[in-house]
């Protein structure tokens, strides 16, 4: 199992996402942030998509989180989540 680690400015970034939303969307928030430590994870090498830097990106609605996998290979560091709308929405 890997380490899912939390920088203080993701979590900042989500607890204000959180306390901007309405009851119904905390629920949402809070669903798709546990959603995201389980599959974060177990495998984050196949999570998401590669971004510059040997960071990747990964979606679930409503969140999108930004990580890179520590040198030990067992840390994901998640060090920004925002919200975002998916097409046709």
């Amino acid at each position: 199992m890997i380490r899912v680690r939390w920088e203080r400015k993701a979590l900042d970034e989500l607890t204000t996402l959180w306390t901007q939303a309405d009851s119904v969307q905390r629920q949402v928030i809070t669903a798709a942030s546990h959603t995201l430590d389980q599959r974060l994870g177990k495998n984050p090498f196949n999570e998401g998509e590669s971004r510059s830097k040997g960071r990747r990106i990964t979606f679930v609605p409503p969140l999108a989180v930004i990580f890179p996998i520590e040198p030990d290979g067992q840390t994901v560091s998640v060090l920004q989540v925002r919200m975002f709308r998916q097409r046709g929405q």
